[in-house]
């Protein structure tokens, strides 16, 4: 087997271990899936600006935005309260500050997005087993 159809193959496995966790998942672990995704994402990231490979560290951080607007767009702010404004809040200053490490090719602003992400990802894992059992009681999240 070449490595292409190693290569191939991976991405085939990939795409269907992603699409398969998308199809079992609740909106629970949706949002973890979209969390864990921008995590990573940022960490392969910084690896890219080590390399010096300027172009996907660009693609990754704006996927990053993406996924973080994504996180922003779906809090729910009518019952969420403040808890729900804050978080929007939050994600906004996560997405100035990746737009930002894009700009200037700043790892310290990854970072602090990636400790900031970090945080809340703790946290909704945290309260998972609880809003498994009753959704209602996470109007905010994520």
């Amino acid at each position: 087997m070449n490595a292409f159809s190693r290569s191939a193959n991976m991405a085939a496995y990939q795409s269907n271990a992603v699409h398969g966790g998308v199809a079992s998942a609740d909106s629970h672990g949706l949002v973890l899936m979209l969390m864990n995704a921008a995590m990573e994402r940022m960490g392969v990231a910084r690896s890219c600006i080590e390399r010096g490979d300027l172009v996907r560290k660009a693609k990754l951080l704006h996927s990053c935005v993406k996924i973080i607007g994504e996180l922003r767009g779906i809090l729910n702010m009518a019952e969420g309260g403040s808890l729900a404004q804050n978080l929007s809040d939050l994600y906004e200053y996560m997405i100035r500050r990746l737009l930002r490490a894009n700009l200037e090719t700043d790892v310290a602003c990854i970072n602090e997005v990636s400790s900031l992400l970090g945080e809340i990802r703790k946290a909704w894992i945290a309260i998972g087993p609880q809003v498994r059992e009753n959704p209602r009681q996470a109007v905010g999240a994520p």
